[in-house]
């Protein structure tokens, strides 16, 4: 990820957003981003899990606030963010993690609604967020996106048609956003958490249709291909520190050497690496 993984990021006085907040990936983000000095505000739909993350932050000697709400409700966002600006200050970073695997199976076998389900937590949550934050990360001239993407969202992937084309959109859609904010001083990114065991993934394994359609998921678990949730956090707080700015669009993993990449930020403009192409035969 970078040669100097092991040195201590230090983002005292930033103030971040976190949602799925409450566990998993959300619950380590929030973790590393309160130890490394940051303000946060959680939003989850779990209040006691919400309930949970603050405590332990607050144990640390962290500061944290806690929201319990759906991201996908349309007027949710722009009321919690105005109480977080109120409460904590401008927002400095936004880290749409909030994500679901939902209807699992052949497109034909699916429930619509379910189907659906998909693009609302993990596409319409990101912008809904996003547009909320984006007026006073604009008037104060910075700011940082970091959406919780998936290496999903570039293949083809049978069974999981909702999963992977709501992952795809979201990168395309980090890759937008960060076109249209880059004068006003703000960044955008797409990461590659790996395959971490959250509840998502051990809810996946589990269920009758992840069984069914996907036996080979449960493998990677079986087999220790998974990795810590703790490597997707450190690649969050090398993103909030500012030290990746010049990718900003990019779509980046846990194995990237970000210090690396900056260096070939020139290449990376010129050839469109890190984004999603269309190849076509000449």
């Amino acid at each position: 990820m970078d040669s100097r993984a092991d040195q201590p990021i230090d983002i005292t006085g930033q103030v971040a957003i976190i949602t799925g907040g409450g566990r998993g990936l959300g619950r380590a983000f929030a973790t590393a981003v309160a130890a490394a000095g940051a303000s946060v505000a959680l939003v989850a739909r779990s209040e006691g899990q919400l309930s949970e993350v603050t405590a332990d932050i607050a144990s640390a000697g962290g500061r944290a606030i806690s929201f319990a709400a759906d991201v996908a409700d349309y007027t949710a966002a722009s009321r919690i963010v105005d109480q977080v600006e109120r409460q904590l200050g401008p927002v400095s970073l936004l880290v749409n993690n909030a994500g679901v695997a939902t209807a699992v199976g052949p497109v034909a076998e699916t429930e619509p609604r379910d189907w659906w389900r998909s693009f609302e937590v993990n596409m319409l949550g990101p912008y809904l967020y996003s547009r909320a934050v984006l007026p006073g990360m604009i008037t104060v001239g910075r700011g940082r996106i970091v959406n919780v993407a998936s290496g999903a969202g570039l293949l083809a992937i049978p069974n999981m048609s909702g999963y992977v084309t709501s992952k795809a959109a979201l990168i395309r859609f980090t890759e937008v956003l960060a076109k249209e904010v880059r004068e006003n001083g703000i960044t955008v990114f797409a990461i590659e958490p790996g395959t971490v065991r959250t509840a998502m993934a051990e809810q996946t394994m589990e269920s009758r249709e992840g069984q069914k359609w996907m036996p080979w998921f449960k493998k990677i678990f079986d087999e220790g291909r998974d990795v810590p949730a703790d490597y997707a956090a450190r690649l969050v707080l090398l993103l909030a520190s500012g030290k990746a700015d010049a990718l900003t669009g990019c779509f980046l993993d846990i194995t990237d050497d970000l210090s690396t990449l900056v260096q070939r930020t020139d290449q990376i403009r010129r050839d469109g690496l890190y984004t999603l192409p269309l190849r076509k035969s000449t």
